[in-house]
């Protein structure tokens, strides 16, 4: 079995191991690798094979030993902003932790594409585009995995909510997340009041525009504070809801993100 390889890599943390060495978690188009740097502070891998750095990386894989060990990384990305950004980096975190615990959603290529998505369109936005984007990017993530809700149509009735245009008649409608559908139930179906995802037609509409349009479209449309908060909550809940665990970074971020 051939020892060298080299890949496209995004390194997704770095954690010290003994005085000299770290532990690399990075991601790649074949899946999530962990690797060992090798070298003191005057090594200049060190610096280069920093958090959210991507580029092509070189390694070697002894498979008597079980080890694998970085030789050299050529860095074609950086992401500075999130060093000076709390959002940005915890928004970051959030991406690698769902990568890394859902094996990439089993589909690495599609993984790598969303996550560099995100993190390339974060470092050339503001932090309120930012917030924007990493909803989209946790809805995509979730049809990735096969688990994001129906928002076309109430699951029970078949009522659309695909009018083309909200107008006045159709700008008051709430629905309800009903986990046992995983779909909005519409308020014909049921008393909405108690349900605790309860999410106004602005809201659907976005989520359906993330779904069908191209993602240039998406970020063209504007949408109230109130609709944000809607999707965020929901969102997060659905994540980990399919990580199925408490994530970290929502729990270490809570007031960031």
């Amino acid at each position: 079995m051939q020892r060298n390889s080299s890949s496209e890599a995004l390194i997704l943390s770095v954690h010290t191991q003994g005085e000299n060495n770290r532990n690399v978690c990075m991601l790649t188009p074949d899946g999530i690798v962990y690797a060992t740097l090798y070298g003191g502070p005057k090594s200049k891998l060190r610096s280069q094979v920093s958090q959210w750095n991507r580029g092509k990386i070189w390694l070697y894989k002894d498979e008597t030993k079980k080890s694998c060990k970085i030789t050299d990384f050529d860095v074609t990305r950086y992401h500075l902003s999130f060093r000076e950004n709390l959002f940005k980096s915890y928004a970051a975190n959030l991406a690698a932790e769902i990568s890394v615990k859902t094996k990439c959603a089993g589909s690495p290529e599609q993984c790598w594409h969303l996550i560099n998505g995100l993190l390339d369109g974060m470092e050339l936005s503001s932090e309120r585009n930012s917030r924007l984007g990493l909803l989209r990017f946790i809805w995509r993530f979730l049809s990735l995995l096969g688990l994001k809700p129906q928002t076309q149509q109430c699951p029970r009735c078949g009522k659309s909510y695909i009018t083309g245009k909200i107008t006045a008649d159709t700008v008051s409608l709430k629905t309800a997340y009903d986990e046992s559908e995983n779909g909005f139930v519409c308020g014909d179906c049921t008393d909405i009041t108690d349900r605790h995802f309860i999410l106004g037609m602005d809201a659907i509409t976005y989520l359906e525009a993330v779904s069908d349009l191209e993602p240039a479209q998406v970020r063209s449309i504007i949408i109230s504070e109130q609709t944000f908060i809607e999707i965020k909550e929901l969102c997060f809940y659905l994540l980990e809801n399919a990580c199925g665990c408490r994530l970290n970074s929502l729990k270490s971020g809570v007031g960031i993100l």
